[in-house]
């Protein structure tokens, strides 16, 4: 009766039937925990889970690897890590379920660095047989991380092992893939499944859509529809998001009114953040403010965020400060808001302005959140924080980045110094621009990978125009192709140009 609750998924009801159990004077046994442990575990109840865990010793089955899988498990889903790996490392024989279990808890933490060292020790042990449901989750790890040879170790591991890769899989494969800057090998996975569904052409539209390809994103999107999948909200967004970073206007509203009148879906904010976003993209900034004040839903702070960004871009201030005002009436706890008007208060030399900015975020409490940029080589994902002198090898990249400056020079490089939002001396903010992470990172990676191959760092901020425009020139100078992943999409640098047309 628990086991089936559980699968029809009525998880209070097995837990009450567990206590009538109990109260009852039944003594549960070893097959009878993993079942009320997974209701603990999909109802995200640690409290229960943690009187359960004691009833397990109780009745002395603490030693039982079903039972160690089932707690690791439920920790790991309840979000409680250190109880996952607790009862984890007290496991005197760790199965491939056991394995599969910690790497889960980790990935549902979000530890995707704890994630590979796992997959490590496994390995070490001699105890990796491959379980798919490991390896999605390890994949999960390397697209978070921007890891694709690891990623692409993963694959191999699977095609080795696995005689078929369910849709499952294949579809994680394509999510790692295209954002971990491999687009092509995403797509030939794609083009490759001999079983498809939504989330699969969800996966592949969306993946087009970062990468700048509005048009091959609209291809698969008919494909899709000519295959008889109906295509909801979801892929909408993703179609959509191609349109604006592909600045594909025309079809881009083309395809808001097939959604709207055709498909009869209601935009969500996702939607008309879209549309604005691809208004703004070519200076329609008085027609993405409209389609605000038409909207049928309360705009949110995505919505004016998109309209804020856009002015910053084409430097509209007018209409900036009415995104910015409505944006902290909405929500006034994040710095980057912010800081995006400071920067256009700072463009505009009005320094009194930025340092009401400045005043505002301090009574707020808000800090911006501090830059990084990850860069694979030699096999591990190294990390970089701008100004950072604590780094191994310091004084190797700080020479390099010296030597890149130098180079520059010679090709018409001018640092933007309207990024730093201080009243200080111009030569201060140069120096200051000189050590950004994403340079670091490329830095590293032009010491340490060989001449002429491809370079990939992903960071955690948007990029700052003045790395933008530097990255530009170091792919020209040093013939390297550069993938910078940010948070809004991907960045291919070659010859001195970007994919996304000096617009994200």
């Amino acid at each position: 009766m628990i086991r089936g609750n559980v699968s029809k998924m009525k998880l209070e009801e097995a837990l009450l039937l567990y206590v009538d159990m109990i109260e009852g004077g039944v003594e549960p046994d070893k097959f009878t925990y993993p079942f009320v442990l997974k209701a603990c575990s999909l109802l995200g109840a640690c409290d229960e889970g943690i009187q359960v865990h004691a009833h397990v010793f109780k009745m002395g089955f603490e030693g039982d690897v079903f039972v160690q899988n089932s707690l690791v498990n439920m920790y790991g889903k309840c979000g409680a890590i250190n109880c996952a790996r607790n009862v984890f490392d007290k496991m005197d024989d760790k199965s491939v379920a056991s394995w599969s279990s910690i790497i889960g808890a980790h990935a549902c933490a979000e530890m995707w660095h704890e994630c590979l060292m796992l997959l490590g020790e496994m390995s070490s042990e001699g105890r990796c047989r491959v379980e798919e449901s490991t390896l999605v989750n390890v994949l999960s790890a390397c697209t978070h991380l921007g890891s694709p040879n690891l990623g692409k170790c993963i694959h191999g591991i699977l095609l080795r092992n696995i005689s078929e890769l369910n849709v499952v899989v294949e579809t994680s494969l394509i999510d790692m893939y295209v954002k971990c800057g491999c687009l092509e090998k995403g797509l030939c996975v794609f083009e490759n499944m001999s079983e498809k569904n939504i989330f699969s052409y969800t996966v592949m539209i969306s993946g087009l859509a970062i990468h700048g390809h509005g048009k091959e994103a609209l291809k698969v999107f008919s494909e899709m529809v000519e295959e008889g999948f109906e295509p909801d909200h979801v892929v909408f967004v993703g179609v959509l998001s191609a349109c604006s970073h592909a600045g594909l206007v025309d079809e881009g509203l083309q395809c808001f009114k097939t959604m709207q009148f055709e498909q009869k879906i209601n935009p969500t904010v996702q939607h008309y953040g879209c549309m604005v976003d691809l208004l703004g993209r070519i200076g329609m900034l008085k027609e993405a403010y409209e389609l605000i004040k038409s909207m049928s839903i309360k705009p949110n702070d995505v919505i004016w965020r998109s309209l804020l960004s856009a002015c910053k871009v084409h430097l509209n201030l007018e209409i900036g400060e009415i995104a910015a005002e409505n944006l902290f009436l909405l929500n006034q706890s994040n710095p980057g808001d912010y800081l995006v008007l400071a920067n256009m208060y700072a463009k505009m030399q009005k320094w009194d302005d930025v340092a009401k900015i400045r005043k505002k975020m301090a009574e707020n409490n808000l800090a911006q959140t501090p830059g990084f940029s990850l860069i694979e080589a030699k096999r591990k994902v190294y990390k970089f924080v701008s100004q950072d002198r604590s780094i191994p090898q310091w004084n190797t990249i700080y020479d390099m980045i010296h030597q890149m400056q130098w180079q520059l020079k010679f090709e018409g490089y001018i640092p933007d110094t309207s990024q730093i939002l201080l009243d200080v001396e111009e030569e201060e903010k140069k120096e200051r621009l000189k050590y950004h992470s994403q340079k670091l990172a490329i830095a590293f990676g032009l010491i340490h990978t060989s001449e002429g191959s491809p370079l990939s760092i992903t960071r955690n901020l948007r990029m700052c125009s003045d790395c933008h425009t530097y990255t530009k020139y170091i792919s020209l100078i040093y013939e390297r192709e550069i993938t910078i992943r940010d948070r809004h999409r991907f960045h291919h640098f070659k010859n001195g140009t970007c994919s996304c047309k000096d617009y994200w």
